[in-house]
């Protein structure tokens, strides 16, 4: 007889409705759930940060400041000169200069700054140990040689290798009297040398060449040596290398630079200060030098037109003899003479301008500009001495020749002293304010930001698993997911168990005796589910074809078992005469709960070898009877899908009120989806946060293969420590199941609150 489906009882009135859950307080629940996981994460990053801010390695950082200054306001003699024929260089100018190829590259050349000699380290500890030691150590580590922890240093003087060993690492090894080894795995054999001797030796590719200076180690003590490209080591550098301007417009700049070699800091800061400051030097030099030369060549020029001036105005003078010039005219002659120096000052500027920009460029437009208007009002005195009579004009032009070649000759000679006197003394307009010094401690790694980032890390990390963990498990949560993905009516949900736990423990050991929680623990806190359960039968039952109740489950671990066990002692505690059948043939676990002998039972009763006095053992709690599986037989399917099987059920089914049978899980036995059709109320148990919603819909579509379907689902092992189950609203204190709970059975729908629960273990006594 194919079992029928039943609509759920209505709700009654005044029961609580569903209230809608906020999505933020069900992240902090799911977050609040799995503080232990979050705090196992950040544990762990904390000790990584640990780790790292103790063993990790070294930065250290050094800088120093160089002066930028004004050539207005340097006072040196070659500052003078370029007020004549350069401008002022910004800043931002000297730093690219200083990142220069023409600095850094010099200076990595002279610091060997491509030769990297590291001592050869323990692992992780090895750096550790060999900043806090004293003396030199003793090399290897557990048989393995060359290790060394202590203060061991090298010198290498000088190091090239051909273009296919660069960036490769070659291991030297001290030995006696001063001797080492180096070696490579791509060379033939090892190469011996000696300290302060250049070894050169062929090696693919062409020739290696090392001069060691200096080793301070014991014998058998191995260094780490790598030859690094020159160009990539000067594009490190440009890289690292910081150039920042101290104070606005300050003309002081701080050039600071980070590595893990302390010593190698301040030698290379202060080589590219020395150097840098030596170019700006040699610079002024050589526009000294070009200025001297320059003048060199003008001056007796200059100096023939003075005489020549000179004397055409005294051959004039000779002529027509002494001429006063009035006011007017000496004030003619002052100006032509003013607007002629600065003319001249204009052309010279413009002409140092045009050897460095093109014509377009806007210092050299204003100045052609200025030079413009400089000869606009040139003419305009001119015009005015044209207006005087003849012999005042002549001899203010003769006077005015004269002024003009005498101040000319007069600047041009100074300025070439000046000159002269830049070129000797080199003179420059930066320097050094504060060279750099041995830096004491690292900057990074800081042991408080370490542990910090630690921190956040691990508490995000932590929190990103925890969310994610749910987000993509598709476990059962809470009877809200179970009705909305499968469509069947949660009848109850049992809570863990505060006793359960040791009752599987003796189960698991084979003590004897009495294992059921309902007759043990009467008042634990998970049977006030399985109590809720007995009540939502007796009504669904009313309808149903026959007395006969199927639990069993998708997959095992859900604890059916455990259901089934409970829900018949709390059937038997009702007044009902309820029997107990053990069908799950492949593992059956009920008669270890109750103590019971399982070598004779169902599978002994269906084949004829038993009979139902033998087998059923009666009076195991009060109205209840226990059949165990008996002997597991090798065709569980065909045994429980047998006519003999449905025969026993008709005469179990009319000598008691109650007959309960425990089958296998639906999608991993048969025989549960044949056994559907003959039964008449079918419950599938399901476990908060373990079964899988896909198993749950599968197990149905099964049944619906043969006509059946479930009548109700019972969610086993809800953790209502947990606050993303208990805040559905289906911890003790506030009910809200479907179908409801009745209270004309006496069963009210409030009971006590639960308590902190343990696990129901799966299976064995809880599946």
């Amino acid at each position: 007889m194919n079992a029928r489906w039943y609509p759920p009882l209505p709700a009654p009135q005044g029961a609580e409705p569903d209230m809608p859950r906020s999505g933020l307080k069900e992240y902090i629940d799911i977050l609040l759930d799995h503080r232990w996981l979050i705090a196992a994460v950040t544990a762990v990053a904390l000790v990584l940060g640990a780790s790292y801010a103790l063993f990790g390695p070294r930065v250290y950082e050094a800088n120093v400041l160089i002066q930028v200054e004004d050539a207005e306001r340097s006072g040196s003699p070659g500052d003078a000169v370029v007020n004549g024929v350069n401008v002022k260089t910004p800043t931002s100018g000297e730093a690219e200069i200083l990142k220069s190829r023409l600095v850094l590259g010099q200076a990595i050349e002279n610091t060997k700054l491509y030769i990297s000699a590291q001592p050869h380290y323990l692992p992780i500890v090895g750096a550790f140990m060999a900043r806090h030691s004293k003396g030199l150590s003793t090399p290897g580590f557990l048989g393995m040689g060359g290790y060394v922890s202590g203060t061991e240093r090298i010198a290498v003087a000088q190091m090239d290798v051909p273009p296919g060993f660069e960036g490769e690492r070659f291991m030297l090894t001290a030995g006696e009297d001063g001797a080492y080894t180096l070696t490579h795995p791509d060379l033939a054999a090892p190469l011996q040398g000696r300290i302060g001797a250049p070894l050169d030796a062929a090696v693919p590719g062409g020739t290696l060449h090392l001069l060691v200076g200096s080793i301070d180690a014991r014998p058998g003590a191995a260094f780490e040596l790598t030859r690094r490209s020159m160009q990539l080591a000067l594009l490190d550098l440009q890289r690292d290398l910081r150039v920042i301007e101290k104070g606005k417009q300050s003309g002081v700049m701080d050039v600071s630079w980070q590595t893990g070699d302390r010593a190698q800091l301040p030698e290379l800061l202060n080589e590219v200060s020395r150097l840098y400051v030596r170019q700006n030097i040699d610079q002024k030099t050589a526009q000294a030098e070009r200025t001297v030369n320059f003048l060199g060549t003008e001056l007796p020029k200059f100096r023939q037109q003075l005489e020549q001036s000179e004397d055409v105005y005294n051959q004039y003078r000779n002529q027509n003899g002494t001429i006063s010039l009035d006011d007017e005219a000496r004030n003619a002659l002052t100006q032509n003479v003013d607007l002629q120096a600065k003319l001249f000052d204009a052309r010279l500027k413009r002409l140092d301008l045009t050897s460095r920009f093109t014509p377009q460029h806007p210092m050299v437009v204003t100045l052609d500009a200025q030079i413009a208007s400089l000869k606009k009002e040139l003419g305009n005195v001119d015009g005015r001495i044209r207006r005087m009579p003849m012999l005042q004009q002549n001899s203010l032009r003769m006077q005015r020749d004269i002024k003009v070649n005498t101040d000319l000759y007069a600047s041009l000679l100074n300025s070439s002293l000046q000159a002269r006197l830049a070129r000797e003394g080199r003179i420059g307009n930066v320097r050094v304010l504060d060279p750099a010094l041995l830096p004491e401690k690292p900057v990074r790694p800081k042991a408080a930001i370490v542990m910090a980032l630690a921190l956040a890390a691990g508490l995000f990390v932590g929190a990103a698993t925890a969310i994610l963990r749910k987000t993509l498990k598709s476990t059962v949560a809470n009877p809200d997911e179970i009705e909305a993905h499968t469509g069947l009516d949660v009848y109850s949900t049992i809570a863990l168990s505060t006793h359960q736990g040791a009752l599987d423990r003796a189960i698991r050991l084979g003590r004897p005796g009495m294992k059921v929680l309902a007759a043990l623990h009467p008042d634990d806190p998970a049977l006030e589910g399985v109590r809720r359960l007995r009540t939502t039968l007796g009504f669904a039952m009313l309808g149903a074809p026959n007395n006969r109740i199927l639990l069993t489950s998708a997959t095992p671990g859900a604890g059916k078992s455990f259901v089934s066990a409970n829900l018949a002692a709390a059937l038997a505690a009702s007044g009902k005469r309820v029997l107990l059948i053990d069908a799950d043939m492949r593992r059956g676990s009920l008669a270890a709960q109750f103590g019971l002998e399982q070598d004779t039972g169902l599978a002994e009763l269906i084949a004829g070898s038993a009979t139902l006095m033998r087998t059923i053992q009666t009076h195991v709690l009060p109205n209840l009877d226990v059949i165990a599986s008996g002997t597991l037989p090798q065709d569980p399917a065909t045994v429980l899908t047998s006519d003999a099987f449905a025969k026993l059920l008709e005469t179990l089914s009319a000598r008691y009120d109650t007959v309960l049978i425990d089958a296998p899980p639906i999608l991993l036995a048969t025989e549960s989806v044949a056994m559907a059709p003959a039964m008449g109320t079918l419950l599938l148990v399901a476990r908060a946060g373990e079964s899988q919603l896909g198993d749950l819909v599968e197990s149905a579509k099964r049944l619906a293969h043969v006509g059946a379907s479930f009548h109700g689902v019972v969610l086993n092992g809800l953790d209502m420590r947990q606050r993303h189950y208990g805040s559905y609203g289906y911890a003790y204190g506030l009910y809200r199941f479907r179908p409801h709970s009745y209270p004309a059975l006496g069963h009210t729908p409030n009971g006590p609150t639960a308590p902190h629960a343990a696990r129901n273990e799966p299976e064995r006594a809880t599946s």
